[in-house]
């Protein structure tokens, strides 16, 4: 099983370039679906599969 690292946002929209530099992936722009009932949210990056989540307590704002 390969580590992968989770990034804790803010945000329901998550930028990834898998860290920049040659080592790096096309910038991609992913969207949090947010998790009903239980809050929160999460997407995988296609490219490199860092884990982004929506912290606790933060609300997907309407209309995007």
């Amino acid at each position: 099983m390969t580590d992968t690292e989770s990034i804790e946002i803010e945000t329901d929209t998550a930028g990834c370039d898998g860290g920049g530099g040659p080592l790096g992936h096309p910038m991609v722009y992913l969207k949090i679906e947010p998790q009903k009932g239980a809050g929160g949210g999460s997407v995988v990056c296609p490219y490199c599969s860092r884990h982004f989540i929506l912290k606790t307590g933060v609300s997907s704002p309407s209309g995007h």
